[in-house]
């Protein structure tokens, strides 16, 4: 893994598509995001799921866990974000025993 400076993930982004959920729903509470940090931490915040992320980094790609809740229910799990050419975000998350994500999010 490479320092988190070296990393082009890092920021935060907008998320504009899931394959789970359509637009309604991602801003739900607020427009949908996923924030990463250049300490190894970061959020995200989609319909009524918000989470705080512990992650890892390499130079185009960021591996976390996550931590959060779902309607006021207690909610974990993984996942990943990579950078995709053409500058988009390509997000999977995964809730522990659950649902599994795809979304796209577009810088900030």
């Amino acid at each position: 893994m490479t320092g988190e400076s070296d990393c082009a993930v890092v920021g935060k982004w907008r998320i504009t598509k899931a394959d789970l959920w359509d637009q309604d729903y991602l801003d739900l509470v607020k427009p949908a995001y996923i924030a990463f940090e250049d300490n190894g931490q970061g959020e995200f915040a989609f319909g009524c799921v918000n989470g705080g992320l512990d992650c890892e980094y390499s130079r185009r790609i960021i591996f976390f866990t996550w931590q959060g809740f779902d309607e006021m229910d207690e909610v974990s799990g993984d996942g990943s974000a990579e950078l995709e050419d053409d500058g988009s975000l390509d997000i999977e998350i995964n809730f522990h025993h659950g649902d599994k994500a795809n979304l796209k999010a577009r810088k900030w």
